[in-house]
């Protein structure tokens, strides 16, 4: 019994003067974490205060609103049955609407200019509803026209393009939001299985130097999501928080090491298969844990496809081209149809709501075809980041007190 205890007691002085690896500082120059304000605490939706700035209302300055993240009041609030009437009451201040101001302007001008030119050519009714002739009375002015046969022709093909362009950027979104959802998922497992694993073979385990090995991997698996969240965003918008919150976070070497790194999220993965390699623990445990560093390789790899090569260009300048034909040319099918209207002008309305909607539609699909910066990536770390404290933090294997009670009664036991 002695010669096994003494042996145990030389196990972990060795490992005690074992040399760390140069991914980690010395236990003295860690830092304690400090909270840092998260910006994903944005109010979802575009700011609805007139007096904010046009450049955080719609467009780039607005994406940064769509972060969504639901809890259950905003799911009753989303089922709520007054989201029709809300839903309209907010449509002038529509940041989509708002971005196709101009192409809506254009249809409109468009319209006008048809029922004026027309009105000129082949008479109009005044204010008092009496008729007056042509004002411009030559061979060559005739009335702008087009038979409505040619747009019910081309809508089924518009629409399939439409909707095409709308499921893939969709589908885009949603591939996005998986890899983060694994992202979130495998990271708690790591965790859990790190702080479970920790030890083997019986050998006593120093309560510091364990919660140290655990702080690393949380720390490191933290600094991989939030260097992730870090590359996949526009550098003028995070770098500044991302160097902050590693150097809160992290000590001097490890921030430096990985904001100096070509690709950080690399250097951060590197750093926590380190971390993970330091745990005493059995190698086949210490291969299951790894399984996940590869699982975060992977959705890093898919996130970084998919910012890199959006919806091939020639497919969404032909839709773009096809729908702005098709809306800019619509208003001189739609004059006849609204003959029953003062000189036609219910025509210029009709064509403003339709263009709103199907460039609301193609806008929407541009929107959603990069997604990370409308995905609240911040949110997604600080929680990784949270929840992988608190995992670390519980006992684990040989330090809970049920698995201490077992022990004490199988030695309590008779021989």
């Amino acid at each position: 019994m002695n010669l096994r205890w003494g042996a145990a007691a030389a196990a972990i002085a060795a490992a005690a003067r074992m040399p760390g690896s140069h991914a980690f500082a010395p236990k003295s120059a860690a830092r304690p974490a400090v909270v840092v304000p998260s910006s994903s605490a944005l109010s979802m939706g575009p700011p609805a205060d007139p007096s904010a700035p046009l450049t955080e209302q719609f467009g780039e300055g607005s994406r940064k609103y769509r972060r969504t993240v639901y809890t259950h009041e905003q799911w009753v609030k989303h089922r709520s049955t007054d989201r029709f009437s809300n839903n309209l009451s907010t449509f002038l201040s529509s940041g989509i609407y708002k971005q196709v101001g101009k192409e809506v302007a254009a249809t409109v001008a468009v319209a006008a200019f048809v029922c004026v030119w027309n009105a000129l050519v082949g008479g109009y009714e005044d204010f008092g509803g009496a008729m007056h002739g042509a004002v411009i009375d030559e061979g060559w002015a005739i009335k702008a026209g087009i038979p409505m046969e040619a747009f019910t022709l081309l809508s089924p093909s518009l629409g399939l393009l439409l909707a095409f362009r709308t499921n893939q950027s969709y589908k885009r979104w949603d591939e996005a939001r998986k890899f983060w959802g694994l992202n979130i998922n495998h990271t708690r497992d790591l965790n859990r299985m790190a702080t479970a694993w920790y030890g083997h073979d019986g050998i006593p385990v120093d309560p510091e130097k364990r919660a140290e090995d655990l702080r690393q991997v949380s720390l490191m698996t933290w600094a991989f999501v939030r260097s992730m969240h870090r590359h996949l965003s526009p550098p003028d918008e995070d770098e500044e928080n991302y160097v902050r919150e590693l150097n809160n976070r992290l000590s001097p070497s490890q921030a430096e090491a990985i904001a100096g790194a070509a690709h950080r999220p690399n250097r951060a993965l590197y750093d926590l298969s380190v971390a993970i390699d330091r745990l005493p623990m059995h190698f086949m445990r210490k291969n299951e844990i790894n399984k996940n560093l590869s699982i975060f390789e992977d959705t890093l790899g898919g996130c970084e496809r998919l910012l890199s090569s959006p919806v091939p260009l020639f497919y969404t300048r032909h839709t773009a081209r096809f729908l702005s034909t098709w809306l800019l040319l619509l208003p001189f099918a739609m004059y006849d149809p609204f003959k029953g209207s003062w000189n036609h002008v219910a025509e210029i309305p009709a064509i403003a709501i339709a263009s709103i909607f199907l460039f609301g539609i193609d806008e929407l699909s541009t929107q959603l075809e990069e997604p990370f910066t409308i995905l609240p990536m911040q949110r997604f770390s600080d929680k990784i980041g949270e929840w992988c404290d608190e995992i670390v933090s519980w006992q684990g294997q040989g330090l809970d007190e049920s698995a201490n009670l077992v022990a004490r009664e199988r030695e309590a036991l008779p021989l």
